[in-house]
């Protein structure tokens, strides 16, 4: 564990039970309720946002009821279990388990006492994570963003996008169990468009710039994000193809605010807002084995007309108009 990720640690969001009758909570004994707040990324996400204003919403005041840290292994799923392990040993009341499933069954693997809230698993059932979406079991309820579900429409918007996509790059952690099963839905996808997948199985985060920067530009027509971020595969993404001129399509807003060409998913500020309910229920008695996993209610489709203009893209007036979101 490095220094610099010991010193990510507040040690979640601490809640202030005394003095919250005005917010709707019933009077408890004085003391602080600790929920630490786990995820694979490199710092606050837009969850981790969504979550914090949540529950100002609901009548929590930030540095006066709550306030929200968050403890990450930078892009390094292999740190997450003992960075579970060491938050059931600090106390923590609650665990919000953020991203793919990876930060969720961290934490299922380190305590079955503490209530746990994941936000994002893209298939918490077949991943294993719950019994039911209705009826979750255990200590562990959350919210879905049907990642799987959503590949083969934003493969299909990237086709739109990018007229002459034919062959699509997919660079992966083959160390990482979640992104192998995930290439047969991408398989899937790719066939029923019409495309060709280019895989690249890589092992460390070297080998991933490496497949990124050595692949001949004559054999792609653009890179899609496996969405997990081990290796540091996006933020790669990110680095690398504009300077090779080549599309991406990524499963998060994040990255295209910071160059990406679009992306396509559930909201995932709204996610975390969505969270702040099941939380603000938790802390009021409900059993997470009782509260059923909730599914996204906003998508959101954003592009970048400034990587489309460096690309050499033209945008149809129609899909401008489709856009949740156009990043100049």
């Amino acid at each position: 564990m490095t220094g610099l990720w010991r010193r990510a640690l507040t040690l979640g969001i601490v809640l202030t039970i005394e003095g919250l009758i005005g917010c709707g909570v019933e009077a408890q004994p004085a003391r602080l309720v600790k929920i630490g707040a786990l995820t694979e990324s490199w710092g606050p996400t837009p969850v981790i946002v969504g979550l914090r204003d949540g529950l100002r919403e609901r009548g929590y005041r930030e540095d006066e009821h709550f306030v929200i840290g968050v403890r990450f292994p930078q892009g390094n799923p292999g740190e997450l279990p003992e960075a579970a392990r060491d938050l059931v040993r600090h106390g923590v009341d609650i665990i919000i388990a953020t991203g793919g499933g990876h930060e969720a069954k961290a934490a299922q693997m380190a305590t079955n006492r503490i209530p746990i809230v994941f936000v994002g698993a893209g298939d918490p059932v077949g991943s294993g994570l719950v019994k039911s979406l209705a009826r979750p079991g255990g200590n562990i309820t959350g919210m879905a963003d049907l990642e799987v579900e959503l590949v083969a429409k934003r493969m299909e918007i990237f086709r739109e996008l990018v007229p002459r996509l034919r062959r699509v790059l997919v660079v992966y952690d083959a160390t990482n169990a979640e992104a192998v099963e995930r290439l047969v839905v991408h398989r899937d996808a790719a066939r029923r468009l019409g495309l060709t997948l280019v895989e690249r199985p890589v092992r460390t985060e070297e080998e991933a710039r490496a497949a990124i920067t050595g692949v001949p530009k004559s054999e792609v027509d653009g890179m899609f994000e496996p969405r997990l971020l081990s290796l540091n595969i996006p933020g790669l993404m990110l680095e690398i193809a504009p300077q090779r001129g080549i599309p991406t399509m990524f499963s998060e807003a994040f990255f295209v605010e910071r160059g990406g060409l679009a992306s396509y998913s559930a909201n995932t500020y709204e996610l975390g807002r969505q969270a702040a309910r099941l939380v603000d229920k938790i802390l009021k008695g409900t059993k997470p084995a009782d509260l059923p996993v909730e599914l996204p209610t906003k998508f959101e489709l954003v592009l970048n007309l400034k990587t489309a203009k460096a690309l050499g893209l033209t945008i149809p007036q129609s899909f401008l108009l489709r856009a949740d979101r156009l990043i100049p």
